[in-house]
């Protein structure tokens, strides 16, 4: 497969820049997923899209404001860090993979400083790899870390937000049933669903269950091999309580249809999924990466935004709904002006 196959048009003022005032307000493209024309609804009518009995299953993975700034303590010059995956700790420092960027090179040995308002946040360059990557230890414990960058760091909002981050992304840029802290990006499928919504999927029969991935940075990186085969994925931690995996066999034993909220709960299930479908407990790592011709063997349907043209979670979508049914959904969409990405409309396969 070529990667422009996956390409469409997609004007940029249709790329959200900003929530709607309420979450729930958003519209929903309704795709069959075995064939017909697509439906369009609003998110408040999701419940009755679903069949009592059906299984949402959803990312409460938390966004941190992984983003400090700050300077080198031996020369003043200014630095910036975004925490990616937590490392090994150094006795009882916390170390952390980070995207590193500086007027100079940063070199291991070097001290950082962050402050602000919150406080005080010393570092140490430890390792430099490629691409931008180095370690870093931090002068904290690794719970210790993340309660002191929830008051020195700032929200990563994804790039094709042409603004800085507000004092409301740290709420709208994070779903409602939000638990474990960890992610530098939003599931944001999650972040249409508001207690209403919730209330009434009870009502229609629909239960809920959680797993946890923590979203990397590698979720906005371009695929900028010309065939998808070339893409590598960035590996993603997952966890999966017993109660999500019991959840799901009873949806399965009684006929119901397991949906995920979102291409990063998609991609957790399938990759704990036994070629019998059945669901490992436990906590893993995924760098799966989801084209046409996948099998699924635990997901039947999906709720999840409009993503942007030759981006693997266009790829991803085009393989439950079909490549060619997926684009032509899209152009209607444009031509409908839904919004697209992290605050955008939503769409749900099934």
């Amino acid at each position: 497969m070529k990667t422009s196959d996956f390409d469409f048009e997609l004007p940029e003022e249709l790329i959200a820049q900003a929530p709607l005032a309420e979450r729930d307000a958003s519209r929903l493209l309704v795709l069959p997923r075995n064939g017909g024309a697509p439906t369009h609804a609003s998110f408040r009518d999701l419940p009755g899209w679903l069949r009592p009995g059906d299984l949402l299953v959803l990312n409460d993975a938390k966004v941190i404001p992984a983003r400090l700034r700050g300077a080198k303590e031996a020369s003043g010059g200014k630095v910036e860090l975004l925490l990616c995956d937590p490392l090994a700790s150094l006795g009882d420092r916390a170390v952390w993979r980070c995207m590193g960027g500086s007027s100079k090179p940063l070199r291991p040995g070097a001290w950082l400083r962050f402050e602000a308002a919150g406080g005080m946040l010393r570092a140490e360059i430890v390792a430099v790899g490629e691409g931008g990557f180095v370690d870093v230890a931090f002068d904290e414990a690794p719970d210790a870390l993340l309660d002191r960058v929830e008051e020195l760091g700032e929200l990563p909002l994804p790039p094709y937000m042409k603004r800085a981050p507000e004092a409301s992304d740290r709420d709208r840029y994070q779903t409602i049933y939000a638990r474990h802290r960890g992610a530098v990006a939003a599931p944001t499928a999650g972040l249409h669903f508001t207690d209403e919504v919730f209330s009434a999927l009870r009502e229609r029969g629909v239960e809920r269950t959680a797993v946890t991935l923590h979203v990397g940075p590698g979720t906005f990186l371009p695929v900028r091999a010309d065939s998808v085969e070339e893409h590598r994925m960035h590996a993603e931690r997952y966890e999966i309580s017993q109660d999500a995996v019991d959840a799901i066999a009873r949806t399965r034993e009684a006929g119901g249809r397991v949906i995920a909220v979102g291409t990063t709960a998609l991609r957790t299930l399938e990759s704990a999924a036994e070629e019998t479908g059945r669901i490992r407990a436990g906590a893993g790592v995924s760098s799966l990466f989801v084209t046409p011709g996948f099998r699924f063997r635990v997901v039947d349907g999906l709720l999840t935004n409009f993503h942007l043209p030759r981006s693997t979670l266009v790829m991803l979508v085009a393989a439950l709904a079909g490549r060619e049914r997926l684009l032509a959904a899209y152009t209607e969409a444009v031509e409908r002006r839904y919004r697209f990405y992290s605050y955008g409309d939503a769409m749900l396969v099934s």
